[in-house]
């Protein structure tokens, strides 16, 4: 998980400012992006995420 230091919004502040917008449920996945330096995602690539006790999601990019 990406530290707070990375992000250009604290964690906390993700989850204030989507929950004026959304209701927020225990489970809910907040995907905040990548930190500096990390390429962008392109065709043909596979993302790979794991909640340990919960499971695992792989998303591959298509054109």
């Amino acid at each position: 998980m990406a530290q707070d230091a990375e992000l250009l919004w604290s964690v906390s502040e993700c989850v204030a400012y989507l929950s004026e917008y959304e209701a927020l449920a225990p489970g809910d996945i907040i995907m905040t992006g990548t930190p500096e330096g990390v390429n962008a995602v392109v065709v043909g690539d596979t993302m790979h995420g794991e909640i340990q006790g919960l499971g695992t999601i792989e998303v591959r990019v298509q054109g």
